[in-house]
């Protein structure tokens, strides 16, 4: 096969490059390791910044959103019983978008579907060659059947594991990490969400998310060691512990039922730079994680899209690189930013082990000023409603 654009990776970074390209004209091929519906079992993000709001319009994939999608103009964080409201429309004239990146994975498909775009699922094996000269291929085995594909630019869009940053050399990039030493177990239940808005909850007890998808489908999340495991916590334990982080007036209101997913994920913050090795292109978690604390992640790499795709289009369409030789520089200066907003809210909001207890009122403190200045409560809506591309 021959193709423009080769994705490698069917999450919803490398659906929505794609999505953008083809409707400029410029070919792709898809390459997925997972099945489709293992794609759309994750269970994963839900707030959308209002630029990534606005590329979903560009891409044509945003009725849905824009019918079942929950406009929220703030959110809280507390301090125990303490709530600071931070008022996003109020500061910052901006609001945010509550829709899960199971839906926007969805709507990416059937977008794709409808345009006839290619995207090749349950791939094995996958090489690519020649990143750094005027024709790389990929190949790949689908099928049992070894295939090559051809191509003028590949964008890297497989995540954390994947082999598009493992394909640029050690000597090329340099990596920078900081683990948590805590995770977070998230479950989904069918239950009305315990406030209208988002809550941070700092407490006592630990930190705790009170988030939602929909008005009938609530996500929460607890603070948990990494040695924990899923088995060890019963629905009773979590709703439990849940309750005991949460402000009481919240906890004592909030419904609760079976879970209908529950998972453990450890935090980290993660950038490989450059992004960019010859033709090959690193978008999304391939590049970068953050802690899910600033609800960043499918954002950040919203963001990438939008400094690669218009950079591709010129190159392929006008034979035009300045986008694609500045892609790296771009991407990464507002990366950053989002790497020191999520670390700051991680810090912020949980325990560490062995902290002392001047660790604990720093964290009082800072809820504090939250509460009575204006100006930080700007900054905070700034940054979590998006910093602008």
């Amino acid at each position: 096969m021959k193709t423009e654009v080769a994705i490698i990776g069917g999450g919803p970074s490398g659906l929505l490059l794609s999505q953008l390209l083809n409707k400029a004209g410029v070919a792709t091929v898809v390459l997925e390791r997972a099945s489709r519906d293992h794609v759309l079992s994750r269970i994963r993000a839900g707030v959308l910044e209002a630029g990534t709001v606005q590329m979903l319009h560009e891409a044509g994939v945003a009725d849905r959103m824009d019918k079942e999608g929950l406009r929220h103009e703030g959110c809280y964080l507390s301090d125990d019983d303490l709530m600071v409201r931070i008022n996003f429309k109020e500061l910052t004239g901006t609001t945010v978008m509550v829709y899960g990146q199971t839906e926007v994975t969805s709507d990416l498909y059937h977008a794709q579907d409808a345009i006839g775009a290619t995207i090749i699922h349950c791939i094995e094996d996958v090489v690519i060659h020649d990143a750094d000269s005027d024709a790389p291929y990929v190949e790949y085995t689908v099928d049992g059947a070894r295939r090559r594909l051809d191509c003028a630019y590949v964008a890297g869009c497989d995540g954390f594991h994947g082999v598009s940053r493992k394909t640029i050399p050690t000597d090329k990039r340099r990596e920078f990490e900081r683990v948590y030493p805590f995770g977070w177990l998230g479950v989904l239940s069918r239950t009305r969400p315990a406030h209208e808005e988002l809550i941070y909850a700092n407490s006592s007890n630990g930190f705790a998310l009170a988030s939602m998808r929909s008005e009938t489908l609530s996500r929460y999340y607890v603070q948990v060691p990494l040695t924990d495991t899923v088995e060890e916590w019963s629905d009773e334990r979590f709703w439990t512990t849940l309750k005991s982080c949460l402000p009481s007036e919240v906890a004592a209101t909030m419904q609760t039922g079976q879970s209908i997913e529950k998972s453990i994920a450890p935090l980290r913050s993660f950038v490989s730079e450059p992004l960019r090795w010859g033709r090959l292109f690193l978008v999304g978690d391939a590049a970068h994680i953050v802690p899910p604390t600033g609800a960043k992640g499918l954002n950040l790499a919203v963001s990438d899209v939008h400094y690669l795709y218009q950079a591709l289009i010129d190159a392929v369409k006008k034979g035009d690189t300045a986008g694609i030789d500045t892609y790296s520089e771009r991407a990464l200066l507002r990366i950053w930013k989002a790497m020191r907003f999520s670390w700051q809210m991680t810090t912020m909001l949980h325990q560490f082990d062995g902290e002392d207890s001047f660790a604990a009122q720093m964290r009082k403190s800072t809820l504090q000023h939250l509460s009575q200045s204006e100006t930080a409560r700007r900054d905070l809506a700034e940054n979590y409603i998006g910093l602008p591309y």
